[in-house]
C-alpha cells in the first residue's frame, strides 16, 4: 500500500478521494416487456447491455437522497415521480444497479439525477447530455461514473444554443483519434471555451496514462453534436486506483500547455464480468477565461430602411445584422412580434397584449417578397399613394396595417390554389396545427362579428372542437377566410425565419421576448379559458416609474391547472420561440414567483395583491393588541379633512354628487360610484379636461384609501394589506401604537413570511420549463423583486437583469456595472424607460449625484446629456464582467451629436405609467444611413473590441 500510495502521488496534486465499491440494488426489467426501439443498434455488437451500474459522485448531507431519471421505462419514462433512488455508499458517492434484462437496453438512453432534500424539495441535475447508446458498447455490463451538474455553474450557459450552433461554432477543433482494439474505459469531460486549435488531452500516474509525462499526452476529440471531448481507452492492465487529470493541448504547435487547476482525479477499479467503464467528469477546472458580448435592443416596428412601408419588417432585420457585424455586436434584441390585431385601431399597438401566444404580426411582412406578376400593379400603386408613409418620424399604426391587410387579401386570392399544395407549408401547417387553427378561426369571427370581445359573439362564445372542425372544413362559407390567416402565418414564419437565419450565417444571435400576460380577449383565452383566471387583472405594484402600480389587464394564470397537463401550453411557447430565437427574455420572471392581481373592478394596480400569498390571519391583530375594525380597516376611509385634502373647493360638489353619510362621522361612496371601475364608466361619457380628470383621479384616490383587502371566502378572517399602507391618509389618522403594530405586520407580510412559499411556487414551475429549451433564458427580474428570486434564478442558470439606474440593493441609489454577476444582463435602460438623455434632464438632484459618484466627475452637471457623458456610460457597461451589454440603439447614437434626435423626449418607446400609451417609435434614419456613419461606427467597433467583447 505504501508503494501504491507514492506511485500516486508523484502526480502534480495529491488525490483526495476515497475508494467506494457500490452496494448493488437491482430494477428488473418487467416480464415478456420491453421498451420500443428508437434508434438502429449496431449489429456488429454481439453482446447485449444488459446491467448499468449509475454512480454519483456528489457530496451530500444528512436527510438528502439521490433518485435517477430517465427516457427508459426503468428509470420512469421521464416522469420524475418515478425515479429511481440510489442508495447511500459514502458521503460522496451513490449507486445503483438497472438490470435491462436478458435482451439487453435496445434504445439511446438519457437520463438526470435527482437531488431530493429533507424538506421534500428538488432539484435536477443541469443538462441533457448524459447519454448512452448502446450500439456504442461491446460489454454486457457498463459502469456509469457521473459527476453532479449544478444549473448555476456558468459553464451550463455556452452550451445553449446560441453558443453551441452560433457563438462558438468556429471554435471546434477536429482531432483523429485511433480506437484501441479493447475498450475498457471511456473519458468524457467538458470545456466549452477553448479556441480553435486547441484541445483537450489527458495524463495520470498509470502507464496507459502516460505517467504524466506532458510530451506523450492521450488528446481527446469532440465529436459533432456532443458537448463532450472523449476518449476511449484500453486499461485492463493498469493497475488501480490510478490519479489523473486533464489539459490544454495545442494542435498547431503540438505542445502540452497547461495542467487544469485542482485536486487529482481519482478513479477505482470496480470489478464485473465482461464490464467498459463510462466516465462523465463534467467540467475541467480552468481559470476564469469568461466570454463575453454586446447586444443591441430595438422592436422590430422600430426599423426603418429605404424600402420600409411606415414600419420595421422582418427582413429589416437584416439590414440591422450587416450593422451589428460592421461594428462588433453579438445579439440582436427585440420585443414580442406576436399578432395584437383586436381592435384595427392603434390601441392594438401594445406589443405585449397578444391575441396569441404562438402567432406573429402581420405587420411585419414584406410585400415586395409577395407580390407577383398579377398583385405587383397594385403593390406599385400602395407604394405611390402612401409614398411619405416611410418619411413619418413615428409608425402610423392604423394606416400601416390597414394598407397591409388590403394587398395580404389581394394577394391571398391570387395564391390561395397554389399555397396549400406547399410540402413547406403542410409541414409547418402539421406542426403549427394545434394553435393555428384556433387563431385562424378566432381571427376570423372577429372580424366577422366586429370585436375581439368573444363574450359578445352572437356565437362561437365557447371554443368547442367540433363547432370548431366545421368552420374549418373545405366548403364551408368561412373556409376561405380562415385560410386567409394560414396564409399570412405562413409568410410571417417564412420571412421571420430567413431573417434569423441570414443573422446566424454572420455569427449573430437573435433574443427574443415572451411576454407575461396574454391579452383577455384573444385566441388563447377563448381556446383555454380553464388556464386563466379571467377574474383578475395582472399587473405591478407602484414604483418609481408607476407611482400608482401598473394594471395590465391580462387575466393571471391559473397555475394549478396548468400544473395539471405538464406545462403543456408553456412548453409549446417555448418550442414556436425556438423556431425563430436564440435566446428569449421571460418579461416579468416575478410572475413566476408570484403575480400582482387585481379585481376587475379596479382600474388602479394600486388596488392589487400578490397571489398566491400567505394572508394575515384576524388572530395576528388580537395578538398585537389592535382592536380589529373590520369597516374601519377595510373600507375607503373619508373625511372632511380628506376631502378638502384632495379636492379643494370641489369637496361640496363631491359630497353631493358621489358620496352618502356613512354613520360613523364620515362618508362613503353611494353604490353607484363604490368602485374605480364604475367611476370610470361615469367619466367616460364626460368631457376629458382637467377638471373631470381630477374628479375621477381624486375619487380613484378616495377608494383606494384603505389598508386592508378581504380574502375572497374567508368570512372576515384572513386579508392582504393594500401596498403602500403607511402612505396613506387612512394609516395617518390611527393612534400610534396601531401603527407601530400594524406596521410590524405589513413589514412581515411582504418582506418574511412570503420568501420559502414564493420560492416552492417558482420551483415548481421554472425547473419543469427550463428542461425543455436549450435556448438562453434571461430573466426579468425587475420591480418589488423577493429575496429568494436571485437563489432561484442562480440555480437554474437564469441570466439576470441589471439596470445602473434600478439598483436591487435598496441601501443604493445606483448599481455600478462592475458590480454585476457574470450571468447577467446589463444595460442602462429599457423600453420601459426613458433613455440616458432622457433620465439625465428627469431629477437634477439625481443627476448631479450620478455625475460626481458615478462617473467621478467634479463640478456641476451639465444640464443636458453630453454625447461624451452618454458614452462614459456606454462604456461603464462595455466593460462590466457580465455575460452581455445590450443599449437600445437609442442610447449608442446618443454617443454621436449628429445622429441622435434632437430632443431626448422622443427616443422613449413606452412610458408604463400609461396604460394607453402609443407605440409608435421609430428610427430618425434609416439603416442604410447609420451603416454609413463610417466615423461613428469605427468609434464604436473600436470601444467593443477594447472592452473584450
Amino acid at each position: 500500500m505504501d508503494t501504491e500510495k507514492k506511485r500516486i502521488a508523484k502526480s502534480p496534486v495529491k488525490p483526495a478521494v476515497k475508494k467506494a465499491t457500490p452496494k448493488k440494488v437491482v430494477a428488473k426489467a418487467p416480464a415478456k416487456k420491453s421498451a420500443k426501439t428508437t434508434i438502429a443498434l449496431d449489429k456488429s455488437s454481439s453482446v447485449n447491455l444488459q446491467t448499468i451500474v449509475f454512480q454519483l459522485r456528489y457530496h451530500t448531507i444528512y436527510g438528502q437522497s439521490i433518485l435517477v431519471t430517465g427516457n427508459h421505462p426503468l428509470l420512469g419514462g421521464g416522469d420524475l415521480q418515478k425515479a429511481i433512488p440510489l442508495q447511500y455508499q459514502n458521503d460522496d458517492l451513490w449507486a445503483v444497479s438497472i438490470d435491462f434484462g436478458s435482451n439487453g437496453l435496445d434504445q439511446e438512453l438519457q437520463y438526470q439525477y435527482i437531488l431530493q432534500n429533507a424538506d421534500g424539495s428538488n432539484s435536477i441535475d443541469a443538462g441533457n447530455d448524459k447519454r448512452i447508446v448502446p450500439g456504442q458498447w461491446n460489454c454486457s455490463h457498463l459502469i456509469g461514473i457521473d459527476s453532479w451538474n449544478f444549473g448555476g455553474y456558468f459553464e451550463n450557459a455556452f452550451y445553449t444554443e446560441p453558443f453551441a450552433n452560433v457563438l462558438l461554432k468556429a471554435n471546434r477543433t477536429p482531432v483523429s483519434l485511433s480506437v484501441p482494439k479493447k475498450t475498457t474505459h471511456v473519458f468524457k469531460v467538458k470545456t466549452p471555451l477553448l479556441p480553435k486549435g486547441q484541445t483537450v488531452c489527458l495524463l495520470g500516474s498509470s502507464k496507459g496514462l502516460n505517467k504524466w509525462e506532458t510530451d506523450k499526452p492521450i488528446l481527446l476529440a469532440r465529436q459533432e453534436g456532443d458537448a463532450y471531448y472523449s476518449v476511449s481507452l484500453d486499461l485492463s492492465k493498469e493497475i488501480f486506483p490510478m490519479a489523473y487529470k486533464y489539459g490544454i493541448y495545442d494542435t498547431e504547435t503540438k505542445q502540452f500547455l497547461q495542467f487544469e487547476q485542482g485536486n487529482n482525479r481519482v478513479l477505482y477499479e470496480i470489478n464485473l464480468p465482461d464490464q467498459q467503464t463510462l466516465i462523465h467528469d463534467g467540467f475541467m477546472v480552468l481559470p476564469n477565461l469568461n466570454w463575453k458580448g454586446a447586444g443591441v435592443a430595438i422592436p422590430v416596428f422600430s426599423l426603418r430602411t429605404e424600402k420600409s412601408l411606415g414600419v420595421g419588417e422582418f427582413t429589416d432585420l437584416k439590414v440591422l445584422v450587416d450593422w451589428a457585424k460592421q461594428v462588433g455586436l453579438k445579439m440582436i434584441q427585440i420585443l414580442p412580434v406576436n399578432d395584437t390585431t383586436a381592435t384595427h385601431t392603434w390601441t392594438d399597438s401594445y406589443p405585449y397584449a397578444a391575441i396569441s401566444a404562438f402567432a406573429l404580426h402581420p405587420m411585419f411582412l414584406n410585400l415586395d417578397l409577395l407580390a407577383d406578376k398579377k398583385t405587383k400593379p397594385s403593390l406599385d400603386r400602395i407604394k405611390r399613394e402612401h409614398a411619405g408613409l416611410n418619411e413619418l418620424d413615428e409608425v402610423d399604426y392604423e394606416t400601416v396595417n390597414q394598407i397591409k391587410l388590403e394587398f395580404l387579401r389581394e394577394v391571398f386570392v391570387a395564391q390561395k390554389s397554389s399555397f396549400q399544395k406547399n410540402a413547406d407549408f403542410v409541414s409547418y401547417f402539421k406542426l403549427n396545427k394545434h394553435w393555428l387553427e384556433p387563431y385562424s378561426v378566432f381571427c376570423y369571427l372577429r372580424d366577422n362579428y366586429g370585436t375581439a370581445d368573444f363574450n359578445q359573439w352572437p356565437a362561437y362564445q365557447h371554443y368547442h372542437e367540433a363547432e370548431i372542425a366545421e368552420l374549418i372544413q373545405d366548403g364551408s362559407d368561412a373556409y376561405e377566410g380562415i385560410c386567409f390567416h394560414y396564409f399570412i402565418q405562413y409568410q410571417l414564419h417564412l420571412q421571420l425565419k430567413s431573417a434569423t437565419e441570414y443573422a446566424h450565417q454572420n455569427g449573430i444571435i437573435v433574443k427574443g421576448d415572451i411576454p407575461i400576460g396574454i391579452y383577455r380577449y384573444g385566441a388563447d383565452a377563448w381556446q383555454h379559458p380553464e388556464l386563466y383566471h379571467m377574474e383578475m387583472q395582472a399587473g405591478a405594484p407602484p414604483d418609481g416609474f408607476a407611482i400608482k402600480g401598473q394594471n395590465w389587464g391580462f387575466p393571471t394564470y391559473n397555475w394549478q391547472k396548468m400544473l395539471e397537463n405538464g406545462f403543456a401550453w408553456w412548453k409549446q411557447r417555448f418550442e414556436q420561440m425556438h423556431y425563430y430565437f436564440d435566446a428569449f427574455r421571460i418579461d416579468h420572471i416575478l410572475g413566476f414567483f408570484r403575480i400582482w392581481s387585481i379585481p376587475m373592478d379596479a382600474v388602479e394596480g394600486i388596488m392589487g395583491y400578490f397571489v398566491p400569498a400567505i394572508p394575515i390571519h384576524i388572530n395576528e391583530f388580537n395578538s398585537k393588541h389592535i382592536w380589529f375594525d373590520f369597516y374601519r380597516y377595510t373600507s375607503p376611509y373619508i373625511t372632511e379633512n380628506i376631502l378638502w385634502e384632495i379636492f379643494g373647493y370641489e369637496n361640496e360638489t363631491v359630497k353631493q354628487q358621489f358620496l352618502e353619510k356613512d354613520g360613523y362621522g364620515g362618508y362613503k361612496l353611494q353604490t353607484a360610484f363604490n368602485n374605480q371601475r364604475k367611476v370610470e364608466a361615469h367619466f367616460r361619457a364626460l368631457p376629458s379636461d382637467d377638471y373631470h380628470q381630477k374628479l375621477k383621479q381624486g375619487l380613484y384616490d378616495l377608494i383606494s384609501n384603505v389598508l386592508l383587502f378581504e380574502v375572497k371566502g374567508s368570512q372576515g378572517q384572513q386579508f392582504h394589506f393594500r401596498i403602500g399602507m403607511d402612505s396613506t391618509s387612512s394609516f395617518r389618522n390611527l393612534d400610534s401604537h396601531t401603527q407601530a403594530e400594524l406596521k410590524s405586520l405589513y413589514l412581515d407580510y411582504f418582506y418574511k413570511r412570503q420568501d420559502d412559499f414564493w420560492k416552492q411556487e417558482a420551483m415548481q414551475k421554472l425547473p419543469a420549463l427550463k428542461r425543455v429549451t436549450n435556448m438562453l433564458v434571461c430573466g426579468e427580474d425587475l420591480g418589488m423583486v423577493p429575496s429568494c428570486v436571485p437563489d432561484v434564478m442562480q440555480q437554474l442558470g437564469l441570466l439576470s437583469l441589471e439596470i445602473q439606474r434600478m439598483p436591487k440593493d435598496s441601501q443604493k441609489q445606483f448599481f455600478h456595472p462592475n458590480d454585476a454577476p457574470y450571468l447577467s444582463v446589463v444595460t442602462p435602460s429599457t423600453h420601459d424607460m426613458s433613455t440616458i438623455r432622457g433620465w439625465w434632464e428627469e431629477d437634477r438632484t439625481a443627476t448631479q449625484q450620478f455625475y460626481n459618484s458615478e462617473l467621478g466627475q467634479w463640478g456641476e452637471a451639465p444640464f443636458f446629456c453630453e454625447a461624451w457623458i452618454n458614452k462614459a456610460v456606454v462604456l461603464q457597461h462595455l466593460y462590466s464582467p457580465a455575460m452581455w451589454s445590450v443599449f437600445q440603439l437609442q442610447d449608442l447614437l446618443g454617443m454621436d451629436v449628429t445622429l441622435r434626435r434632437e430632443n431626448p423626449n422622443d427616443e422613449r418607446i413606452n412610458i408604463p405609467a400609461n396604460p394607453q400609451h402609443y407605440w409608435r417609435y421609430r428610427m430618425q434614419m434609416t439603416l442604410e444611413q447609420l451603416m454609413e456613419a463610417t466615423n461613428f461606427n469605427e468609434s464604436f467597433a473600436q470601444s467593443i473590441t477594447a472592452s473584450g467583447r
